[in-house]
């Protein structure tokens, strides 16, 4: 990792003052593939309001100087909402003993110094030091390999998943709704949730 990049490990308040630069770099991380997320301040200033009020909640934001250039969120799954627990629910996983990572974004200017390694390891390491959790997820939307916005050069994180531990589990499964930057209107997208077992 470049020596002037910084991770920190934010919760609660001391989050309150990166909001719009947060919202700027999820709006622009998220317009790429597979996301292809029109954006929409109103709704990442809401989001992110989620991670402020939530005390065991945590935002590993990454500095280039003062400059945020990536940040990756997490929480207990019981705090999530209704969409995100389902599924786990209906498959016999009980949401206190589920640590939820929301996403990732980084600058692109930024990839492949180590630093999404960084928000695995910061995330966890959040979670081991509040106790209590079986296991650790996330989810990303499922792209068909014929869409028309998929790059020709484009690779699929699953490989770097699947070395910090993750695994698919296409039995866990949801739905979540935005706008696409080719639509008028939001629409539902699939999503597939990766688990980490058996942690702390």
């Amino acid at each position: 990792m470049a020596k002037n990049i910084r991770i920190e490990r934010l919760s609660g308040d001391k989050l309150v003052k990166y909001i719009p630069e947060l919202a700027r770099l999820r709006i622009e991380v998220f317009r790429d593939f597979p996301y292809l997320y029109d954006g929409d301040y109103g709704y990442e200033e809401k989001y992110l309001q989620t991670y402020i009020d939530c005390p065991e909640s945590v935002i590993v934001l990454a500095f280039d100087g003062d400059k945020i250039i990536g940040a990756s969120t997490a929480i207990p799954l019981k705090y999530e909402t209704d969409e995100v627990k389902k599924p786990f629910i209906e498959n016999g996983y009980h949401p206190d003993e589920v640590f939820y990572c929301g996403e990732s974004v980084l600058n692109k200017a930024y990839r492949g110094l180590g630093i999404g390694v960084r928000f695995f390891q910061e995330r966890e390491a959040h979670a081991e030091e509040l106790g209590g959790f079986k296991h650790i997820c996330f989810c990303c939307v499922e792209r068909p390999a014929d869409h028309p916005r998929r790059p020709a050069d484009y690779v699929p994180l699953d490989k770097f998943w699947n070395k910090r531990g993750y695994f698919k589990h296409p039995e866990l499964k949801t739905r979540y709704s935005w706008k696409d930057l080719d639509d008028s209107e939001e629409t539902p997208k699939p999503m597939t949730f990766w688990l980490k077992e058996d942690h702390g």
